[in-house]
């Protein structure tokens, strides 16, 4: 992909570089999300201006009423109206605009792996999701998770197409539906567990058993506090780490949005809560949040602490965020036959495996990218119950607006103690 382009517009020549290559429009959304229609025909080729680099403009030779992938520079579409379509021939019914003058402001795309946001001001307009099963959401706030800046970094082993758009925990108002959508109608309040077209934006496409209805108990910012976060959380304690009423966890990293959800439904369902935070506001946090004690990770002793208040015991279960720090230690904390489930991880760990021999305890690795239709539903039927009966609260934490979308990602990894959900708003 180019850099640095250098043209001047239509007074001084086509910019340098490749024309980009006609493809499916990739600002709103994979194939479902066109763009506007041209008004009024234009010279060819045309010129689409991108404040995304610094380069002026861009020839662009789309084909007749297709979308056109911009790929030589790092914006993440141009529009597919570019070139007229012949006169006589109806523009295709998947890409007439839904909502004339709609436009979708994305927060910022990802050129290569490891490379920072490009802010893209000019996008994409928001159009019917016109494929079976989908919905158009207005997004009101979107959750930022740590997993999004692995995926950025490139290190993560899910890798997406690019240009990527973050973003899987949106809250908003369904704007529209796709064909045979029925459980959702425009006006809706919901939250979603995944995106297709990122939820670093103002509207976002998603699919329909991929969202779920918000509570009015719940504002837009706790709608995007509960995607990942909870149902990562359930999946860790039950359908992974088998956990029963009655048995202890130990949740490491407490404060932070998977850990307060992990507190918060561990003691709803029985549990014995231990947990961690690294400062004085975050541990106050975590004992309003449903656990029983907590530790300051930041002590030196902390590990002594804990083996204390379980009497040498141990404890059945730890909720590990940290898993390149803690993991060697963790299972020394461990009752017989107990699980370390690794929710976290950003490095390389050297354990001892005899440790692991000497109670028959287990690590295992929780994703939920991993889980299937039946397993999603099962968390949301839960969380949703959760949610009405009122122990499932989420914490909102930092706010960022879009722009500030850089920020954010350096601060969930390099804050000194999380208290709440980072949540990012439109």
């Amino acid at each position: 992909m180019q850099r640095g382009l250098t043209g001047r517009g239509p007074a001084g020549g086509a910019a340098a570089g490749p024309p980009p290559t006609p493809g499916r429009c990739r600002g709103a959304g994979p194939e479902e999300l066109g763009a506007h229609p041209p008004q009024k025909p234009g010279p060819a080729p045309l010129l689409v201006r991108c404040r995304a680099v610094r380069c002026r403009a861009v020839p662009c030779r789309a084909v007749p009423g297709r979308a056109v992938r911009c790929r030589a520079v790092p914006c993440r579409a141009v529009p597919c109206g570019a070139v007229p379509r012949p006169p006589g021939r109806p523009w295709p019914a998947a890409r007439r605009p839904l909502v004339p003058g709609a436009w979708r402001r994305g927060a910022g795309c990802c050129r290569l792996p490891g490379e920072p946001f490009v802010a893209c001001a000019p996008a994409t307009s928001c159009s019917r999701p016109s494929r079976l099963g989908r919905v158009l959401i207005k997004v009101h706030a979107c959750g930022v998770n740590p997993v999004e800046t692995y995926i950025r970094s490139g290190n993560y082993a899910r890798k997406p197409a690019l240009p990527y758009t973050p973003g899987s925990d949106v809250s908003g108002v369904i704007e529209s539906v796709g064909e045979h959508v029925t459980a959702f109608k425009k006006g809706d309040r919901v939250f979603s567990i995944g995106t297709i077209s990122g939820g670093y934006a103002d509207y976002a496409v998603a699919a329909a058993n991929r969202v779920f209805p918000l509570s009015d108990k719940l504002d837009f910012k706790q709608g995007a506090a509960i995607g990942i976060p909870y149902f990562t959380a359930y999946r860790a304690l039950f359908q992974k780490g088998h956990a029963k009423a009655g048995e202890s966890v130990l949740v490491h990293g407490a404060s932070g949005g998977v850990g307060i959800a992990a507190c918060q439904i561990a003691r709803a369902c029985g549990l014995k809560v231990l947990g961690t935070a690294g400062t004085e506001e975050g541990m106050n946090v975590v004992l309003r949040n449903g656990a029983h004690q907590v530790f300051n990770h930041r002590e030196a002793n902390y590990i002594d602490k804990i083996k204390e208040y379980t009497r040498m015991q141990g404890v059945n279960i730890i909720i590990e965020m940290l898993s390149n720090i803690n993991l060697a230690t963790d299972l020394h904390l461990l009752s017989c036959a107990g699980r370390v489930m690794v929710v976290g991880c950003r490095g390389t760990i050297e354990i001892n495996p005899r440790d692991t021999m000497s109670k028959e305890s287990s690590i295992i690795g929780v994703s939920l990218f991993l889980a299937t239709e039946e397993e999603r539903h099962e968390c949301a039927t839960a969380l949703l119950d959760g949610i009405e009966a009122g122990w499932l609260k989420p914490i909102v934490g930092s706010e960022y607006p879009l722009e500030k979308v850089v920020k954010a990602h350096e601060d969930i990894i390099h804050s000194s103690g999380a208290r709440g959900k980072m949540v990012l708003v439109p």
